[in-house]
């Protein structure tokens, strides 16, 4: 190949890369026209939610969940502990009494971060049966570094997020993790799992009572009809 085809060639490919590049950037502005504040990363992250989605459920990756199938009550009550909101106010959880609880680690800068958006469906679907609290937690690949402050406004703003959130804190077995989470991945607490989250938007549900039900990996999504099954199950 003479060196003129090979220029010629060469400048093609980059033509083809560069238009490629521009119309990726289209998209994600595009997908992202209503969103506010985020950062390229977080943008991009959003535009890609659905192949991730994707790729979980045909791969299996990160789409396990967990049944408390023998019905087994929780050694400890759930309802003697308080969550510290990220306003700095407690929450008693047995102020929940009589209503399903679904207990999700957050971050701002994962690719499952949109799910925020689904959970608010959720959250407003189900008033008067379901109360979500948000974890915002900095444990997996450092993807939650804002204040709570910021993970406030970066929720309100981008995903409309209504549902409390607790205060930013570690939800990962070890010294320092929230002692809501101890009693959720701790079988001599709730009586069954040891599942602690496998990464951001792990899901927890205790039903009525105070019993832990259900657990959802972070690749089942807040809409999955399993989620939904389990909320509305008497």
């Amino acid at each position: 190949m003479t060196t003129k085809k090979k220029r010629g060639r060469l400048k093609r490919t980059l033509l083809v890369i560069l238009l490629f590049l521009v119309a990726l950037l289209a998209y994600v502005e595009i997908v992202n026209i209503n969103h506010k504040n985020m950062t390229f990363r977080q943008k991009l992250l959003k535009a890609f939610y659905p192949a991730l989605m994707f790729l979980s459920k045909t791969t299996g990756k990160n789409g396990k969940s967990m049944d408390n199938t023998n019905g087994l009550t929780p050694p400890t009550s759930i309802y003697d502990l308080s969550v510290t909101l990220n306003n700095g106010q407690q929450l008693p959880l047995a102020d929940l009494k009589g209503k399903k609880i679904l207990f999700v680690n957050t971050a701002s800068d994962c690719g499952y971060t949109p799910q925020y958006e689904d959970l608010q469906k959720l959250y407003t679907t189900y008033p008067d049966k379901l109360v979500i609290i948000g974890f915002p937690a900095n444990d997996f690949k450092e993807q939650e570094k804002g204040s709570d402050e910021q993970i406030a406004e970066f929720c309100k703003v981008n995903f409309g997020v209504t549902f409390p959130l607790a205060q930013k804190s570690t939800v990962i077995k070890g010294n320092d993790q929230n002692p809501v989470f101890s009693w959720l991945s701790d079988p001599e607490k709730n009586g069954w799992n040891d599942q602690q989250p496998s990464w951001n938007f792990s899901k927890y549900l205790v039903d009525e009572k105070g019993i832990l039900i259900k657990y959802f990996d972070p690749g089942i999504s807040p809409s999955n009809p399993d989620v939904k099954k389990a909320i509305e199950q008497e």
